[in-house]
């Protein structure tokens, strides 16, 4: 077991990044907001003012046991030990489930329908029930994610996680089931997706992966479930607040055309916008410990005359009470729009801007070359992976870059001038694709 103290309430800031000069009729307005928590680690203390960290966190580990986890042995028992990593890694007093999925939903441990509470006991007899996960069956993920959901409602907790693993496609429920689902249960609680093998769908675990505000990734190799489990947990452990909202204000006449995450993931967060007031939104970014996320915002101003300036949207982040009072916006941040004769002013992107349009433009060309590639567009999918061959050089992200590697010959990455291979393993392909929308951050 991790010796984890309780994480606290993490403080936050805001820093906008932007060029705020346009043109005399100019509208578009870019910046990037950088928000960052500090403080809400395991051995932090200090939160944010007048709110104390809530009650425990819950997590329920949903194990995929449809009968193709028999094929090879080896998944089931890398599930196993997966599991049983990740409940050793629960800080004492975590509320935790395990449950067995397949076309149904069954609570695998504790057996009665609750959350156990995490402590040498609870956790022994959670890693003897792993015994009785075995593989029969189809696959129904909206099932588990609902059984999910009803677990974690019923307790009071400050953090409410899920971990979902998976070997095969969504075939016992149709799409339309899985997406109401998903559409029930976010905003109850946030999930990590992960694929085991080769033989599931990579839309389907990312699409599950970004409706829960999680992390979504490939295992090819079951013997690094266990790894990968015990990171996922130590991650959760050190969240200390759950349901922040990034907050936007625009003036009369503007209008947001987009607010997208853009580190440490690609995410477009536009459409998942609640109205809050007359020209207030806000959109949800999940749960936070230490760490720092970027986001791109585009605003569209009315055109005004040269020496004209005016306020263009004011950002925050809205952190609820637990005690139960109303959440409350913290650590503003101003975008700012100045009209200008100044060429060298107006056409100037700052490098943040630019840096993180490059890497949503890589996470694009990925996707549309693989998509191209799977239909057999070999031109249309060369031309794509090029592209994203040559943004991943230009930004310095290395990591994708060497997975590109593996599904194109690369003769110019400067250039994005590359030859697909005749052969690519099924895992490289999976892998570049489930990870295509991580990012690198700017260096400043």
């Amino acid at each position: 077991m991790a010796n984890f103290a309780k994480p606290s309430v993490p403080q936050f800031s805001v820093d906008v990044y932007q060029n705020e000069y346009l043109p005399a009729g100019g509208r578009d307005v870019d910046a990037v907001v950088t928000v960052t928590a500090t403080g809400g680690g395991t051995s932090g203390t200090a939160g944010v003012t007048g709110v104390t960290a809530g009650g425990p966190a819950g997590v329920v580990i949903m194990v995929d046991c449809s009968g193709s986890m028999a094929h090879p042995p080896a998944k089931m028992e890398g599930a196993r030990a997966a599991t049983a990593a990740a409940i050793d890694t629960l800080r004492d007093g975590t509320s935790f489930a395990v449950v067995a999925g397949n076309h149904t939903a069954v609570p695998l441990y504790p057996p009665h329908g609750r959350l156990a509470v995490a402590g040498a006991g609870t956790r022994a007899e959670a890693k003897e029930a792993l015994a009785r996960l075995t593989p029969d069956g189809g696959t129904a993920i909206g099932t588990w994610l609902r059984l999910a959901a009803a677990l974690l409602d019923g307790e009071d907790l400050a953090i409410r996680h899920g971990v979902l693993l998976t070997d095969g496609r969504n075939e016992h429920e149709s799409p339309e089931a899985l997406r109401a689902a998903l559409d029930a249960c976010a905003g109850r609680f946030t999930c990590d997706a992960r694929g085991v093998g080769t033989d599931w769908e990579v839309k389907e675990v990312t699409g599950i992966a970004s409706a829960l505000l999680g992390s979504a990734d490939i295992v090819a190799d079951p013997a690094g479930l266990a790894a990968d489990f015990t990171a996922m947990m130590e991650n959760v452990m050190g969240k200390g607040v759950a349901d922040v909202a990034l907050r936007l204000w625009t003036p009369v006449g503007a209008e947001l055309v987009f607010v997208k995450q853009v580190a440490p993931v690609v995410a477009d967060l536009t459409g998942r916008r609640t109205d809050t007031g007359p020209r207030t939104g806000d959109y949800p970014t999940g749960s936070w410990g230490d760490e720092s996320r970027d986001y791109h915002i585009r605003v569209r101003v009315p055109a005004n005359a040269v020496g004209q300036e005016m306020l263009a949207a004011r950002t925050s982040l809205l952190v609820p009470d637990p005690a139960g009072g109303d959440a409350r916006p913290v650590s503003q941040g101003l975008i700012r729009a100045v009209w200008t004769h100044d060429v060298a002013m107006t056409t100037a992107i700052h490098p943040q801007v630019a840096h993180y349009t490059g890497q949503a433009e890589l996470a694009d060309a990925i996707q549309q070359g693989l998509d191209a590639r799977k239909s057999g567009d070999r031109d249309g999918a060369t031309a794509k992976l090029g592209r994203a061959v040559q943004l991943a050089a230009a930004s310095g992200n290395a990591d994708t870059a060497k997975l590109l590697s593996k599904v194109v010959d690369v003769v110019d990455a400067a250039a994005g001038t590359v030859r697909l291979k005749a052969k690519v393993a099924e895992a490289d392909e999976m892998t570049l694709e489930t990870r295509s929308t991580k990012t690198v951050r700017v260096k400043r």
